[in-house]
Parts: C-alpha cells; structure tokens; sequence
C-alpha cells in the first residue's frame, strides 16, 4: 500500500522558514521522481519543486532562490526547505510521486 506522509506545516511570519518532510512507504521510491505541489485557497494546485531520482531539481520560478528540495533514498524521505516565505507561499503543500500517488497535504501559512 503506498502512502505518503507530508509533515511540517505551520504558521510563520513573513521572512521566516519552514522544513516540509514526506515520508514514502510502498513502491521502491529511489526509482521515481518526487515533487511538491501547492493549492493556495480558490488557486489551482501548482508545481513548485521536482526532484529526479538521480538527484536533478527543477523550480518553479515564483520559488526558486528560496525553496530547496533534497531527498534521502536511504530513509525514503523527500523534504522541502521554505526559506524567505512570503504571504503569497500560503498554501496546502503535496508530497506527489511520479508513480501517481498524492500525500494528504500539510498548511503551510505566511501571515504576521
């Protein structure tokens, strides 16, 4: 059974930083590209940051410079460093396995 276990959401003020983790589980996940996607209220769900399983990342450009993405095969786990947030990162953020398969999301919120 695959599952994906996004943790790590919160408040913040703007300016400050986060660490979004997903823990994988059912499918051999260094085979498979990771991402995180967000959904900000009445906004349609957006790409914000890919890995490959080599290790190759991609960005969107509304976070690049700011957000890091990192994964760690030996502990099936893939993360997202927020750093810099702004009002406008607010948003349900989603673990996404390039198999198929979404997380249940965790709130991410910029507000002072």
């Amino acid at each position: 059974q695959v599952q994906l276990v996004e943790s790590g959401g919160g408040l913040v003020q703007p300016g400050g930083s986060l660490r979004l983790s997903c823990a994988a589980s059912g499918f051999s996940f260094s085979s498979y590209a990771m991402s995180w996607y967000r959904q900000a209220p009445g906004k349609e769900r957006e790409l914000a940051a890919a890995i490959t399983s080599d290790g190759s990342t991609y960005y969107a450009d509304s976070v690049k410079g700011r957000f890091t993405i990192s994964r760690d095969n030996a502990k099936n786990m893939v993360y997202l460093q927020m750093n810099s947030l702004k009002p406008e990162d607010t948003a349900v953020y989603y673990c996404y396995a390039s198999k198929g398969y979404w997380g249940q999301g965790t709130q991410v919120t910029v507000s002072s």
